[in-house]
């Protein structure tokens, strides 16, 4: 019989977070939070390929990251990166309408 590794997992991140906290090697949570997105958007694209889908999400989730990073970091109000994401959003929207894109994969998707 197999036992639940959930709790001793839990204590190892639990204290390698608390080590490197104290350690003041852990970043901030805005920049932890900027680096998650700009992965996520990374990898959504290294997984799923480039297709309509992932032209517009991926940037949109990069462009995430660097505003949380940037609302930290910059003194640019939240209406700059505001604008900047809605023209980014529409050129990303625009470019998804070219038939250059391929459509996104039916292939390893649940169909409900």
């Amino acid at each position: 019989m197999h036992r639940n590794a959930t709790f001793p997992v839990l204590l190892i991140t639990a204290g390698l977070l608390w080590f490197l906290h104290s350690t003041a090697l852990l970043p901030n949570a805005h920049s932890l939070v900027a680096i998650g997105l700009a992965v996520a958007g990374a990898a959504m694209l290294l997984l799923d390929g480039l297709n309509k889908s992932t032209l517009v999400s991926c940037p949109m989730l990069m462009y995430a990251g660097l505003v949380v990073y940037g609302r930290e970091h910059f003194a640019l109000p939240f209406s700059v990166w505001a604008s900047c994401g809605m023209v980014l959003l529409g050129l990303l929207l625009l470019a998804a309408r070219s038939s250059a894109v391929p459509e996104r994969s039916q292939i390893g998707r649940a169909h409900v």
